[in-house]
This record gives structure tokens, sequence and C-alpha cells, in this order.
């Protein structure tokens, strides 16, 4: 690599993201059936899912480092409150009811929180045009 593209370089796509969990099996069921994330495969302790072209990787951890909730994850959907009608009904248990959280000149950003078995947190989001 040049300088000059040493300096241009910058990382921008996502390919993988990895939740922890305690129970590969149940965070499967729970983001297979419950979400309805695409499953793609599983090996031993891991189960992978496709989220639209980003690779969702769930696993046990393999240091006590990084046993513990991981990143907030942000579905986009069409309608949040439609979602979430939908996933409730799946008995996702959510911890607030779809709102905005925030109001540009062109569209409404809608949330809504919630958890898997495992505790990540995780959030349905939508931006609605005006």
């Amino acid at each position: 690599m040049g300088a000059a593209t040493e300096r241009e370089f910058g990382l921008s796509v996502i390919g993988q993201i990895a939740v922890t969990v305690k129970d590969v099996e149940e965070a499967t069921r729970f983001y297979r059936d419950v979400l309805g994330v695409r499953f793609l495969f599983e090996a031993p302790g891991l189960s992978f899912f496709d989220c639209n072209g980003v690779r969702l990787m769930v696993t046990h951890a393999e240091d006590a480092e990084f046993d513990h909730p991981g990143s907030l994850l942000y579905f986009r959907v069409d309608d949040v409150p439609a979602a979430y009608a939908v996933l409730k009904a799946r008995g996702v248990t959510f911890r607030d009811e779809p709102h905005v959280v925030h109001r540009a000149e062109n569209y409404d950003l809608w949330m809504c929180f919630f958890a898997d078995p495992a505790g990540n947190p995780l959030a349905i989001m939508a931006e609605k045009g005006r």
C-alpha cells in the first residue's frame, strides 16, 4: 500500500458481527424463529445468520473478557409499530413502546428496544418520511 493509498484507506463495510450468548441453541431459535433473521448455517457452538449482507455470528464467549452482552444491534424495518406487534406476538418482551427518537426535516426516526435471551440489547428502527 503506497503513502497516498494509506492516507485514503478507511474501514467502512462490516462483514460480520459476533454476539456472545450462554446458550447457542436457545439464541439460534430466538434469532431464526422469533425474530425471523435468515439462518445461514451452524457449526459446533456457532450459528450464522444473514442480515442483508452482514453476517451475524451467535457464539459462546471463548474468553472471560468477551463473556458479556454485546453492542446494541439495530435492525432496520419498514414500520416499527407493525414489527413491534409481530415480535410481541412471538413472545418478545420490549423495554419500551415504539416511539420517535428524532425528528429530522424530512423524516421521523422510530425505535423500540428489547433484548435476546442472553441479555444482548437489540432494537428495531425505521426512518419514516413526513
